[in-house]
């Protein structure tokens, strides 16, 4: 029910609509009218020159190597007016030499005050100028990498490939200085590009694809060197070329870094036998092998991930899980081969044991708990013993990798409630979890994929396998694309309390999308199933299974300025679905947006509308299998809107709000109409250049929505037998208001380039308040029940606050200190209230969970240990 303004990673957001590459077709790509397609494009070209010693970085390019490179310029406008000329020059060198890339860049200014410098944390933009480099190496126009200097001397790296369109999650050791001009006119950088950061063939001469950015954020515009045009698909298929590159080979890549951590966590228990207070120490490293030229071997050995921000806890009204963010390191980079098909979910390594929630509700002398016993402690998240990744890309555009990961065993402890005495039951056996990825390069943008997943568990708990194959292919022009994924997965084993088999052994999943992907007017079709026992949650993750979907859009764009506003984007589609297994109807309706960015205030606004015709829910019953019980939704349109202004002026704001009415339903007309809003205002302060602070608030309340109630019943309480009796075997629904309020307040003050602090606090409150109850029976009938007085209200409220110091005291190696509180209380029945500010009070004087942590990471490179010991 919301409209959200799309703030992508920062340079996401700085690219906007040139970034979303080839795999995103249907993406709204601008266009220019008359623009040449990207085959009729020149590429530009630049010689790289060998110098025989190291260039010394110091941002000043005076090392007279610099003097032997060619030169150029001529950078063209992207962004606010594209395929303009630069006014004010950008010049460019590369050098090279045995060991790495060099690049020196010099960018002019009409005068001091002209450049912006806000300090950021590594990774992260701001109100800054910068410089970067997109390098190619395999020139298969898919994947590429890119280095970007903030003229701050702030680093951000990037990779681009068609799994993960721009992720800014990779990271590399790579080495960078920046400095004023002498008239301080401008800015230069030197950068320091280790052959070890990135992979390339062996060749006798060898031309990369290649391509230079330059950002003047005074006034918002950014500039290519080969030029970007936005009404052509892709990004790395529009770079230029870097030739010259002789005798180069590949070093042996081979690093290790080893950390060491420490945890005090203290959390009131005031319990007798536990201690409020624990302390625990941690050791392990992170290796980095490159087996030859083109495969590199990851593997992270007892890795420690205590220091990552706390998940955004929701209340979880819905009939699926909540996907969280992944924030460990090791599973955020250089994993582009791995999510190529959305099969791999990587919480789920690591995550709750898979009888984390049965094993307390198993009774009787031969279950998980005896007469007498309670469940002591249940452990929360499986222990991760090791993980490993090989992966690279030939020079014949074959790209492998291989994926491996095993946890440790999981328990629960039970503990006799008379005798004291404890035992452990397993909980999740030692597990393996496996992934296979083949990706062929194509001509033209295309490609084709070849993808396993695999998980095996120890002893007869139940195995899985997923095995997909994608392809898309691109006509010459680059103007139209088709693309599909076929998916089978597998099961085999019996559940992990149960001798029974599991109910879904294998199932499929296809999807076929067709469309023109460049030019002003860009339309789309597709078509998918997933059938009704297809299940790839084991290693992935699916919202809901039985499912047939198809869907049409059609997009207008207007990239060129005309009146007062800089473009203009636009799209109008239409969807239906349907359950697979019965063939039923679900949902249908029609969608649209425009969105435009004013030119002289640069403030971005957009609209959408949507609407929905009668649903059919299958998911939100809970029951199996689907089909017999449905949730009638009714017909409802949403109106939404979202505003942002400009983020260079010291206080900016982004605003987004919508309204969904919904139609009365004929058969239930005396039921009161739903209704949704929501309001997001979210304002941004930047103190100076290296103070800043950000707050979020974040409103939704949904009136009168009809949704599945989890009675509970307790059969030895004659009150409940009375209501089982009532309801029957059908299903509970309830008609109820769920309002949700979250405030999230982010600052961060960075002392140099290199060391920064962060501290981030959020609070979230969610109030279910019912009214009245109904039964639903087959056909999505619901009969009232006035008799049913049971008291379902929620209130659930969430508590966190993530502060951390990070210094960069060597490239590759930093030290942080990281403190941690979190709270989360749940209130039901006559406990749970609407109010707010009762619900802050509640998460206040609840005991409160507090850790402090120290880790220090040092890297260390093979080749220059070597160097020093030379």
């Amino acid at each position: 029910m919301f409209v959200f303004l799309a703030k992508r990673g920062f340079f996401g957001l700085l690219l906007g609509y040139c970034c979303l590459l080839a795999a995103t077709p249907a993406a709204a790509q601008k266009s220019l009218p008359g623009a040449p397609t990207a085959a009729a494009v020149p590429r530009r070209q630049l010689a790289a020159q060998r110098v025989a010693n190291p260039v010394k970085l110091d941002g000043l390019l005076d090392d007279a190597a610099w003097a032997t490179a060619p030169a150029t310029s001529q950078f063209t406008e992207l962004r606010p007016h594209p395929g303009r000329p630069e006014r004010l020059p950008t010049e460019v060198r590369v050098l090279y030499d045995d060991a790495a890339l060099y690049v020196g860049a010099k960018m002019l200014e009409a005068s001091p005050d002209s450049m912006r410098r806000e300090l950021t944390q590594r990774d992260n933009g701001g109100n800054t100028d910068f410089f970067a480099i997109f390098l190619d190496p395999y020139r298969d126009h898919l994947n590429g990498y890119g280095f970007i200097v903030q003229s701050t001397g702030v680093q951000i790296d990037n990779r681009y490939s068609p799994a993960n369109g721009e992720d800014g999650a990779w990271n590399a050791v790579w080495d960078s200085r920046v400095a004023m001009l002498p008239d301080g006119k401008g800015w230069s950088v030197e950068i320091r590009i280790p052959y070890s950061a990135i992979r390339f063939a062996q060749a006798p001469v060898q031309t990369w694809g290649v391509n230079f950015m330059r950002q003047r954020k005074a006034s918002n515009q950014q500039f290519f060197w080969n030029p970007i045009q936005p009404q052509i698909d892709g990004f790395v298929n529009q770079w230029g070329e870097l030739t010259s590159l002789e005798n180069l080979h590949p070093p042996l890549r081979l690093s290790l870094t080893p950390y060491v951590s420490a945890y005090a966590n203290h959390y009131p228990y005031n319990e007798q036998g536990k201690q409020n207070t624990s302390t625990s120490f941690n050791a392990g490293a992170d290796l980095k092998w490159g087996i030859n030229e083109s495969f590199t071997l990851d593997a992270t050995l007892i890795p420690d991930f205590g220091q990552t921000i706390s998940d955004n806890q929701v209340l979880n009204l819905s009939p699926f899980e909540v996907q969280y963010q992944e924030n460990r390191p090791f599973f955020t980079e250089g994993t582009e081969l791995f999510n190529k098909g959305g099969l791999f979910y990587s919480r789920r390594v690591g995550a709750q044991p898979l009888g984390f929630n049965e094993v307390a509700g198993l009774a009787g002398e031969g279950g998980a708990l005896r007469k007498g016993e309670f469940l002591y402690h249940n452990q929360g998240l499986t222990r991760l013993l090791n993980a490993t990744k090989v992966s690279g890309r030939t020079s014949k555009g074959l790209g492998i990798g291989v994926f491996n990961a095993v946890s440790a065993p999981s328990y629960a402890t039970l503990q006799d409630s008379v005798s004291g005495r404890q035992r452990d039951v397993l909980t999740q056996p030692l597990t393996n979890y496996n992934i296979v990825v083949l990706d062929q390069s194509l001509p033209h943008n295309s490609y084709v994929s070849l993808i396993n997943t695999n998980v095996t568990r120890a002893g007869s708990t139940y195995d899985a396998n997923v095995t997909a194959g994608l392809f898309r292919l691109v006509d010459k022009k680059n103007q139209y694309a088709f693309q599909g994924q076929l998916n089978y997965s597998q099961r085999r084993g019996q559940s992990m309390y149960s001798d029974a088999p599991v109910s879904d052994p294998s199932g499929y999943k296809y999807y076929l999308n067709y469309g023109k992907i460049s030019g002003n007017w860009q339309w789309n079709v597709d078509h998918g199933i997933e059938s009704d026992t297809y299940n790839p949650n084991d290693l992935g993750i699916l919202f809901g299974n039985n499912n047939v979907s198809q869907s049409a859009t059609v997009n207008y764009n207007k990239y060129q300025p005309f009146w007062k506003v800089n473009n203009l984007y636009s799209s109008l589609g239409v969807y239906h679905s349907a359950l697979f297994r019965p063939l039923l109807y679900q949902n249908a309706g029609l969608y649209g947006n425009v969105n435009t960015t004013f030119t002289k205030s640069f403030l971005t606004t957009g609209f959408n509308i949507n609407l929905d015709l009668p649903k059919h829910d299958f998911y939100e019953p809970r029951t199996a299998p689907l089909g017999q019980y449905y949730v009638r939704v009714p017909a409802s349109y949403n109106l939404g809107a979202f505003v942002s202004s400009d983020y260079r002026k010291k206080l900016a704001y982004d605003v987004n709000a919508g309204i969904r009415p919904y139609a009365i339903d004929d058969r239930l007309a005396d039921r009161p109409r739903r209704y949704g809003f929501g309001f997001t205002l979210s304002p941004r302060y930047r103190v100076n250049n290296k103070l800043n602070f950000r707050y979020t608030y974040d409103y939704s309340l949904k009136l009168n929505q009809i949704g599945y109630v989890n009675d509970g019943f307790d059969l030895a309480q004659p009150i409940d037998q009375m209501y089982s009796a009532l309801l029957g075997p059908d299903v509970l629904l309830g008609r109820r208001n769920v309002t949700t309020f979250t405030n999230t307040l982010t600052t961060n003050y960075t002392f140099t380039n290199r060391i920064s602090f962060t501290m981030r606090i959020r609070h979230y409150v969610s109030t279910v308040r019912y009214f009245d109850f109904a039964r639903l029976r087959p056909g999505g009938a619901e009969e009232q029940l006035p008799d049913y007085q049971r008291n379902h209200d929620t209130s659930f409220s969430a508590f966190n606050v993530d502060a951390s110091l990070v210094w960069w005291f060597a490239p590759g190696s930093q030290v942080s200190l990281v403190w941690k509180n979190a709270n989360a209380t749940s209130l039901l029945g006559n406990e749970a209230t609407p109010l707010y500010f009762d619900n802050l009070a509640n998460v206040a004087n609840t005991p409160h969970n507090n850790n402090v942590s120290v880790k220090v990471l040092y890297y260390l490179d093979y080749l220059n240990l070597r160097r020093r010991g030379a």
